[in-house]
């Protein structure tokens, strides 16, 4: 085993000027290990990172949502990480050196409603993200990783897999996962739309993708789509829905468009349904000609509008045990190398992935 002193200990920084703007350092450990972590705290040896879209406007000085939340002149970047545990704090009992682990986007937010305090101790959201070698974690801020999966596939389970299983049940009673005769409008094929389909066919719902690309739509429905809808040749997209529910409307939307989505979202909503709001790829500002009053909208289809970040400690639990009795792999677009980290944040901003980008750190 290696010494701490034969650790190299690489980590990519970003001074939120852009995706150019990020360097591969060398920074070093803090020395003697384990004695220099405190009691309560772990050592983990970082092996993959999956990228989100949340990433991306990070680095490029984007993500300023929260005014309470100010980060340093310079980020690690990234809050999805699978590992292992490589040292051990005095009083840590719950984990043991090589025992195999996944970071928690929040580590303190354990149920109810997140809240800003709550948030600037995300991981990622802090300003120390996990796009490192190593990483020091309290005990706490770690789960194990599903032992069926790889690291690779487990690291997209913390923010894309915790948000797609809100959207789909974070409004039911926790251990009451719903989807049963339900049907799911998903918008594009990035990675919460893609653990949102897993979830809601293994849940029994029926499922529609929309994307621009055929390509695309036909891997979704490869996966077990049940409609799919390219809405660059059918603009009328929400017109398209009704016509395929029998003019009843779905009962969820993951809202992922933003400014050019959302009426038509609620032109396709089923009276009484539920609109989850989780991006916004297509912008941040509504068109002048479709600006409609969204309480208008709220009222009259009688519909539940929730926005969406993350989740808490247990809805990722449960998430975990849904995974693992259904034996669901989520779906990997393509794997970087931790050098090529600017190439995969390129290719991140370009859209053209289908599901979840990794970097493959060690």
């Amino acid at each position: 085993m290696a010494t701490p002193s034969d650790l190299p200990n690489q980590q990519w920084t970003s001074n939120l000027t852009g995706t150019s703007s990020l360097t591969l350092r060398t920074v070093p450990l803090p020395l003697p290990l384990p004695s220099c972590l405190g009691p309560d705290e772990v050592l983990v040896k970082i092996h993959s990172v999956s990228l989100n879209f949340k990433d991306a406007e990070t680095v490029n000085g984007q993500f300023t949502h929260h005014k309470s939340i100010s980060l340093p002149d310079e980020i690690v970047p990234c809050s999805d990480a699978a590992g292992s545990i490589f040292r051990i704090g005095a009083q840590v009992r719950r984990w043991q050196v090589g025992d195999r682990v996944l970071s928690v986007g929040v580590p303190d937010f354990w149920t109810g409603v997140l809240t800003e305090e709550l948030l600037r101790g995300g991981i990622g959201a802090s300003g120390k993200g996990v796009l490192c070698q190593y990483r020091v974690f309290k005990d706490y801020a770690l789960v194990p990783t599903p032992a069926y999966m790889s690291d690779d596939e487990a690291c997209t389970l913390q923010v894309a897999g915790t948000t797609a299983w809100m959207a789909m049940n974070g409004l039911r009673p926790l251990g009451h996962p719903g989807g049963q005769g339900e049907t799911v409008l998903l918008q594009g094929t990035g990675g919460v739309s893609m653990q949102g389909l897993l979830i809601a066919k293994a849940s029994g719902a029926e499922v529609i993708i929309t994307s621009s690309s055929d390509r695309k739509l036909a891997q979704a429905k490869a996966l077990g789509a049940d409609h799919i809808i390219n809405y660059k040749t059918t603009p009328a997209w929400d017109e398209e829905i009704l016509r395929l529910t029998h003019g009843r409307g779905v009962d969820l939307i993951f809202e992922n468009g933003g400014a050019l989505t959302t009426v038509k979202s609620f032109n396709a909503l089923k009276m009484g349904g539920t609109i989850v709001g989780i991006g916004y790829v297509s912008g941040k500002i509504d068109p002048p000609d479709e600006r409609v009053n969204i309480n208008v909208m709220v009222i009259k289809k009688n519909a539940t509008y929730k926005g969406l970040i993350n989740g808490p400690r247990e809805r990722l639990d449960e998430m975990l045990a849904f995974y693992e009795k259904h034996q669901l792999r989520p779906v990997i677009d393509r794997v970087f190398a931790f050098e090529d980290a600017k190439a995969a944040f390129a290719y991140l901003e370009s859209g053209g992935h289908f599901g979840k980008i990794i970097i493959k750190v060690a």
